[in-house]
């Protein structure tokens, strides 16, 4: 299930006895228990029929007391547990005691008018549970998988549409490239942008430097700008930012930008159909970046882009010590870079 889909679902009301929010990427897991845990119970109701537990702090025969309780004066109880990856959870189908597992054999039979949640943030599961399999069959389960850097800005772009604004592909490429692929840094950002920003207005790149502090002249898109020109001056002009600015510009994440870039181009060269449509599908861009590969592809041809590619690699081995000579700063390694990719 998407996650638009289960929000529409918890939107309806279409509740689950059993949720299990699990994953590497932490935001989807607070999301939906945040939305339970606000939205589930009215406020007069949350006094008696609403617990909150913390995986470290409990066990699960307390778990599943408060999940066999009933409701009181409400249709639903909530019992929700976060940091469910601290909780002991025992054998899987298998109790010393009994012979059995009382998890498992809650799951087996869970109480309809029980909203059971398990927040297990930072990991996944073990699919091969016993457990997972009767929390995926009785109730449902949501894995939030770490997003891939090329679909960050698509993501930016949906999440600033649901909030009824709009972004400029530029501007939102810039964010995702300066924030990585941490979604709650993102979104957090994109909240206190939106605060200084009309409501239906398109967030352009001037928008995200003024309120992030993310420049729009010094930063990677303008540095392929300047390599695919072959203009050395103004590389060098955004290379002596980084280098004055090494905490929100390193070195690892220019290679891996420019990594992803000339590969991108070495796809361009071997595709046949280059209607700027299926360019945009085939390369995995926005449509409004196709043009800047379509130049890109006319300054470097196949042999050189395969040549930069093998620079690349050699630069990258070199920040971690391994054939450079001496202490030599990223920002020279970066100029000498550039250098060989433009010549």
């Amino acid at each position: 299930m998407t996650a638009a889909a289960l929000l529409n679902d918890l939107k309806s009301r279409k509740f689950k006895p059993v949720y299990l929010f699990h994953g590497e990427e932490p935001y989807y897991i607070d999301f939906f228990g945040n939305y339970i845990e606000n939205n589930l119970l009215s406020d007069a109701e949350k006094g008696f029929n609403q617990t909150v537990l913390y995986g470290r702090d409990t066990d699960m025969i307390s778990v599943l007391n408060a999940a066999k309780r009933f409701p009181m004066m409400s249709e639903y109880q909530l019992v929700m547990v976060k940091e469910a990856q601290d909780l002991k959870w025992g054998k899987d189908g298998d109790d010393d005691k009994k012979g059995n597992d009382p998890l498992l054999t809650y799951l087996e039979k869970p109480v309809p008018s029980t909203i059971l949640v398990f927040c297990y943030k930072h990991a996944k599961f073990d699919k091969r549970k016993k457990t997972f399999k009767a929390m995926d069959k009785n109730g449902l389960v949501f894995e939030s998988a770490t997003i891939y850097d090329n679909k960050v800005p698509g993501w930016i772009e949906d999440f600033v549409r649901e909030k009824a604004y709009r972004i400029q592909p530029r501007a939102a490429s810039i964010l995702g490239e300066y924030l990585g692929n941490d979604l709650s840094k993102i979104s957090n950002e994109l909240e206190k942008l939106m605060l200084n920003i009309q409501k239906g207005h398109e967030i352009t790149a001037e928008d995200v430097q003024n309120n992030i502090g993310v420049s729009k002249e010094y930063n990677v898109f303008e540095l392929q700008d300047a390599l695919a020109k072959k203009d050395p001056l103004k590389a060098n002009r955004i290379i002596d930012y980084f280098a004055a600015n090494p905490k929100n510009n390193p070195i690892q994440m220019v290679l891996g930008a420019l990594q992803s870039w000339f590969t991108k181009i070495l796809k361009y060269h071997y595709i046949g159909d280059k209607t700027p449509s299926n360019l945009a599908k085939e390369l995995g861009v926005n449509p409004y970046f196709v043009k800047d590969y379509e130049s890109a592809g006319k300054s470097f041809n196949v042999w050189k882009v395969i040549e930069i590619i093998g620079f690349l690699r050699e630069y990258d081995l070199k920040t971690k010590g391994v054939d450079a000579t001496g202490n030599t700063a990223d920002g020279e390694l970066l100029k000498e870079l550039v250098f060989r990719i433009i010549h």
